[in-house]
């Protein structure tokens, strides 16, 4: 059986923690542990997940919960702790405020996932995402989504799957740590890498077809816009060359002109 295994950075998260565990506890699909990677918050974030770790280990799930909390030197510090400590075939982030949609998302997952006789699992399953507020109420689809035909170069043209709503073989990731040196887009770069050894190994990108995130609006990307946006073109130059990230930047400037 597929076994993922999801991820949660928390620092001082108390006030929107909570969904985002109740609706990994929700899930139908029972192979999944939930490692939680706390930075030594000094609210109420640490008591709400031992709250919750009791809960799941009291509830018939089949999930595992754990817990570490201690200094990070930042998210991507925090998120490189958690792929050390995963042991599921599928790793996902889902941080804090951050949702699965429905208790059948980790199924629909799956669904996709299913492979021929002798074929290996996909290196990346990816789906859509809907952006909610911090109440958890739907506020638009995100704008950006997937092709069916998913490689590392359609990240050209922006961050086409959202970072909780791709799900990456463990194997793969773990070889490929986040570059701490990013600050706010070490999401966009190793996602990129991590399809860029996906088709190395000449496996599969898969579309789940089906919303797989509720993304809370207000992230760290966007209350850092500036900063993210110098990252992610630092990161394109790095990924596709200074010509290419120049002229498509050109035009971003000129569609957002048009609009």
């Amino acid at each position: 059986m597929i076994t993922f295994s999801v991820v949660t950075i928390t620092y001082n998260a108390a006030a929107v923690l909570q969904p985002t565990l109740d609706s990994v506890l929700m899930q139908d699909y029972p192979h999944v542990e939930h490692i939680i990677i706390d930075g030594a918050s000094t609210d109420d974030t640490l008591e709400i997940a031992k709250a919750y770790q009791k809960q799941s280990d009291e509830t018939d799930n089949e999930h595992v919960v754990r817990i570490q909390s201690e200094p990070d030197d930042g998210l991507y510090d925090a998120m490189n702790k958690g792929l050390q400590q995963a042991t599921g075939d599928y790793i996902v982030f889902l941080n804090a405020g951050d949702r699965f949609p429905a208790h059948d998302t980790l199924e629909k997952v799956v669904l996709a996932a299913v492979v021929g006789d002798g074929e290996e699992l996909p290196a990346v399953l990816f789906g859509d995402t809907d952006i909610i507020d911090e109440k958890g109420n739907f506020l638009y689809h995100r704008r950006l989504s997937p092709s069916e035909r998913l490689t590392w170069r359609s990240f050209r043209y922006g961050m086409l799957v959202c970072h909780q709503s791709f799900y990456a073989r463990l194997d793969i990731a773990r070889s490929l740590l986040y570059d701490t040196s990013y600050r706010y887009s070490a999401d966009v770069d190793w996602c990129i890498r991590v399809m860029k050894e996906g088709e190395r190994q000449q496996l599969l990108l898969r579309n789940v077809h089906a919303v797989v995130a509720n993304y809370v609006q207000e992230g760290q990307t966007t209350l850092h816009h500036k900063e993210s946006l110098r990252e992610r073109f630092d990161i394109m130059r790095k990924h596709y060359g200074l010509l290419q990230t120049l002229l498509l930047h050109s035009w971003f400037a000129v569609r957002s002109l048009i609009k």
